[in-house]
């Protein structure tokens, strides 16, 4: 397109990633016509581990509750997760799981999350269910995810957690749904989080930056992909100009008041340029973000080769800055 800098060479892969990439074979982008397939075939083989299976043999407590969405009796269930036998309000991760807003589940991100952060750092977390779309469009996850926050911290002590000390999290989709509850959270005057812990946040709908060009075909989710998804979210107003923040926070115009943010993403992935962006709206606003460009790093790297030297720095990098945040 005239006036655009031609896309030229993508960055490389490291390395190791590169090798767990290339044995994963060649991966088709999602396209609308097999989305019903792929949602099927995802929810099939992605992982849906039992409440039992979550507390591992007893270390973790895990409760799955059932509340409410709205007034005509419609439930959001949330799966609540802590060490076991820890004493004490905990701080809280609310956290909202990825897959495109098209695919994945509460319980399967939560085995990681409790090894990783709830363990060493003393955390609990609260995963939500949200819908999924097309079946259910924007705002349907959002709100089912907003609604799932009050009611968490409403019942801090049921829950046994410290509402002053909130983190939003969320990883892709997920981490996009979490920047948009921060801003809902904010205009709402809502629950307030000391912290966003955004990991490759899915923030933009219009398909427009130079990294989603550049790693067309390459990234494990590359801009046909994320434009499938996005068209199953928005529907009818995919591409429309009046979008909102809510919906896209990559649209937002006003990045204030809003909690420290962590924000995470691959140089090799088609979400680095909204993410990069979105940090540094934050920052021209006023506000405080910590971001971290992987070298080399595509989507889902941590996932696909969790014990890859860049997957291990970007899990301490996160780490490190939940414990700065939590003793603020």
């Amino acid at each position: 397109m005239e006036g655009r800098p031609s896309v030229g060479q993508a960055p490389p892969f490291d390395r190791e990633l590169g090798v767990a990439l290339e044995a994963l074979g060649e991966v088709e982008p999602l396209t609308p016509e097999r989305l019903g397939e792929w949602q099927e075939r995802d929810a099939a083989l992605r992982p849906w581990p039992s409440v039992e299976e979550i507390r591992a043999d007893g270390r973790f407590a895990v409760e799955e509750v059932r509340v409410p969405a709205d007034p005509d009796g419609r439930e959001v269930v949330l799966v609540s997760a802590r060490p076991a036998g820890v004493d004490g309000p905990l701080p809280l991760l609310y956290y909202v799981h990825g897959g495109g807003m098209v695919a994945g589940n509460a319980r399967s991100v939560l085995p990681r999350l409790l090894e990783e952060c709830a363990l060493p750092l003393r955390l609990a977390v609260v995963s939500v269910e949200y819908r999924l779309a097309p079946a259910t469009r924007y705002p349907g996850a959002l709100e089912d995810c907003w609604a799932g926050l009050l009611w968490a911290a409403e019942h801090a002590d049921r829950l046994n957690i410290d509402a002053d000390r909130l983190v939003l999290g969320g990883k892709s989709a997920g981490g996009g749904l979490a920047a948009a509850l921060a801003l809902l959270t904010r205009d709402r005057h809502g629950p307030v989080p000391i912290g966003q812990l955004l990991l490759s946040p899915m923030l933009d709908d219009r398909d427009a930056t130079f990294s989603g060009r550049q790693m067309a075909g390459r990234d494990l989710w590359d801009r046909t992909s994320n434009a499938t998804a996005w068209q199953a979210v928005l529907g009818e107003h995919y591409g429309a100009a009046n979008v909102p923040a809510y919906a896209a926070p990559a649209r937002a115009e006003d990045l204030s008041g809003l909690a420290p943010a962590y924000v995470e993403v691959g140089s090799a992935e088609t979400f680095r340029d909204e993410a990069v962006a979105y940090a540094n709206g934050i920052w021209q606003a006023g506000g405080d973000a910590e971001l971290h460009v992987w070298p080399g790093a595509f989507h889902g790297f941590d996932t696909l080769a969790p014990r890859a030297a860049l997957s291990r720095d970007a899990r301490d990098a996160r780490s490190r800055w939940l414990r700065r945040i939590l003793a603020r």
